[in-house]
């Protein structure tokens, strides 16, 4: 199909909540497996639609019964099939779920607690001590729920709520202050669900999870957009097992952030280098894109050992959480794997926008996803009103009220929308650069340059005593080499008007401070 609009999809339910998405599988596709995951160091274990709703109801039937409803209820821990049944229990109950995450210190996790109004937790036990001495909360392993639920009946008469009811709580990264509570119903939920599931066909019958549960992209896309679509779920519990687990899985389409992609990147360049395979891979790609020009796609056959090494299977990567340069776009698309770009924010459940399998436009995060309106206001933002726009921040109209204004919420990045409906980000509103002459730089699309080069690990661009600086952290064999990176500088600079041109490379020995969903906070390591 040519790179054209084209109807949406009806591949997967439209669905009212989670509760109905859970029955309309168990009747349909009971026997199918649905989720596999790691039990032990060897040994893999399947779970079928069916035995997942009846566990998900024995869950929310231990809820009810011990907690009853409307209750604010955490979730910590690492990836896991418990984490997964506690989520969707505590929905089919009637409970708030309060998805937290488990590599926040001590401190922070009893105050978003507070801050959440949560008076039950579910926690693995291995991060158990993160709630130690937190006052009026009662306390229970992932595990011993699951234990304890497999008592219960499945005959519980599941909870289905009104679309407008809250669903969900989970807290934004903080990568521009504290965190804020944002408030998502069952119809935010299911709407995502919908909306998102009717723009991208994934193709296959598989998908790895990696990205952690405790956010939305990871919960309500990754997995479950996934269970909707009724493809294979693999969990992967710990990134230290990500090769094995892809070679495990053999995945149709992968959710990722774009640090995973330009991890993966790197060492797939790296290791064929290593193996002085680097001219037969651009013989290779010189074949390809020739065949590509007759109609012919060979890419599969041709770069077979690359995408074995991805389990042989993969076609499509969603990209999301942050922007990713179109470099790894245009590099992976060599070797056979479209990634479509994506936009999201935890504020709108999270996906509003995603390049389609065969209407996608390079540099553009994609089209908005139906039942969501955009509009650019009269300074560049973009906003949203509709169906996945978040309720608003828990216990905190002021802050509501900043990005929220006659239905619409403003996200805080720039960008534009194209005749095709195509929008693209061009950085974010707190991170212009305004320089005295009064131009505007958005640092975003300078650092996108340094990003792709070999020797560059991390990178941010800042503005200091009317000077726009580059610090950048290099990889390991780069370390200390400011020759290197002055030339670099040079060659970013090339064909740019001077008032966008960086005037020096400063360089580090440690890593940017990050929050744990791997970004560079901006306000913690700019100097001052």
């Amino acid at each position: 199909m040519k790179n054209k609009a084209y109807p949406l999809y009806e591949i997967a339910p439209r669905i009212t909540s989670v509760t109905e998405m859970l029955d309309i599988k168990n009747e349909k596709m009971p026997d199918a497996v649905a989720i596999r995951f790691r039990k032990g160091k060897d040994s893999i274990e399947e779970k079928t639609y069916g035995q997942v709703y009846s566990e998900v109801k024995k869950a929310g039937s231990w809820i009810d019964k011990n907690y009853g409803k409307g209750n604010h209820i955490a979730i910590i821990g690492e990836n896991s099939y418990e984490w997964l049944i506690a989520f969707m229990g505590c929905l089919v109950s009637g409970n708030v779920v309060v998805p937290i995450d488990k590599e926040l210190p001590a401190a922070e996790v009893e105050w978003l607690i507070k801050k959440a109004d949560v008076s039950k937790v579910f926690i693995s036990k291995t991060y158990s001590d993160l709630v130690e001495g937190i006052e009026n909360i009662s306390v229970k392993t992932l595990k011993e729920l699951y234990s304890a639920s497999a008592e219960e009946s499945d005959d519980y008469k599941l909870y289905y709520p009104d679309t407008d009811e809250t669903a969900s709580i989970f807290f934004t990264s903080g990568t521009s202050g504290k965190s804020k509570g944002v408030v998502l119903s069952h119809g935010n939920i299911a709407a995502e669900i919908s909306e998102a599931s009717a723009m991208f066909d994934p193709e296959g019958k598989s998908t790895l999870v990696v990205l952690p549960f405790h956010h939305t992209f990871g919960i309500n896309v990754a997995t479950l957009m996934a269970y909707n679509y009724g493809v294979v779920i693999f969990l992967n519990k710990s990134l230290k097992r990500i090769k094995e687990d892809i070679l495990e899985s053999k995945p149709d389409v992968m959710m990722m952030v774009p640090l995973f992609i330009e991890t993966f990147y790197k060492r797939l360049v790296d290791g064929i280098e290593k193996s002085g395979q680097s001219k037969k891979v651009e013989r290779g790609v010189k074949l390809s894109q020739a065949l590509l020009k007759v109609g012919i796609d060979k890419r599969r056959k041709i770069f077979k050992e690359i995408l074995n090494t991805f389990g042989g299977n993969l076609k499509y990567i969603i990209s999301g959480g942050a922007p990713l340069n179109p470099f790894y776009v245009k590099e992976f698309r060599k070797f056979g794997i479209e990634i479509l770009n994506g936009y999201g924010t935890t504020e709108c459940s999270p996906c509003v926008a995603i390049n389609r399998n065969y209407f996608k436009k390079d540099g553009s995060v994609g089209q908005v996803i139906h039942g969501t309106e955009t509009r650019i206001s009269e300074d560049g933002e973009v906003q949203f009103r509709g169906t996945v726009r978040m309720q608003g921040y828990y216990n905190d109209p002021e802050a509501t009220a900043e990005v929220i204004q006659d239905g619409w919420y403003s996200t805080g990045d720039l960008g534009h929308v194209d005749e095709d409906g195509f929008l693209f980000l061009t950085g974010r509103k707190k991170n212009l650069i305004i320089l005295s002459n009064g131009e505007n730089i958005s640092p975003e699309e300078l650092e996108n340059d340094f990003q792709i080069d070999p020797g560059v690990n991390e990178v941010l661009v800042y503005e200091k005593d009317s000077k726009i600086i580059a610090e950048i952290f290099p990889e390991e064999e780069f370390m200390g080499n400011q020759e290197y990176f002055d030339a670099l500088m040079a060659k970013v600079n090339e064909g740019r008007p001077a008032y966008k041109q960086i005037a020096a490379v400063k360089l580090r020995e440690e890593e940017f401070i990050k929050n744990t969903s791997k970004k560079i906070i901006r306000y913690k390591n700019i100097p001052q």
